[in-house]
């Protein structure tokens, strides 16, 4: 049985995954209306230009992120069952690599002239950061490590 801390990661996992299948659906011009949505919200030229090149890019994308989600819930589902100095320092390493991926992706964002990206990533940092905070048997303290 899952934990609360365990189910709320896992969402925030899901969104991971749900933000890759809508990756995904730009692979395709018979799926691809939600991911030309996206791009418009975040400030792309219309109407988008797809080539085979833009496909694979944004269909690889969407399975890089498809495969972090997937593995950061197979994480959060066996913390439970780690010890807190073990769960410690799994997420610690864990943080880092969200750190990385916060700090590349929202820096290219801005860069390439599509800052609106970095404010959902900035939502899901926090979201994430406010989860390991909180992680059970006082591996939350991690921050202050």
């Amino acid at each position: 049985m899952m934990n609360s801390w365990t189910t709320q990661m896992s969402l925030w996992c899901g969104g991971v995954i749900a933000f890759g299948l809508l990756l995904i659906s730009g692979a395709f011009a018979a799926t691809d209306g939600l991911m030309t949505l996206l791009l418009e919200i975040l400030g792309a030229e219309t109407p988008i230009a797809y080539d085979p090149l833009h496909r694979f890019s944004i269909a690889l994308m969407g399975a890089v992120s498809l495969g972090w989600g997937a593995t950061l819930l197979a994480v959060a589902r066996i913390t439970p069952d780690l010890s807190a100095p073990q769960a410690q320092k799994l997420w610690r390493m864990v943080t880092w690599s969200v750190l990385l991926w916060f700090v590349v992706d929202s820096s290219l964002s801005v860069a390439t002239g599509f800052w609106r990206n970095a404010i959902p990533n900035t939502v899901l940092l926090g979201w994430y950061l406010l989860l390991v905070a909180r992680l059970p048997g006082g591996a939350g303290q991690m921050a202050r490590a």
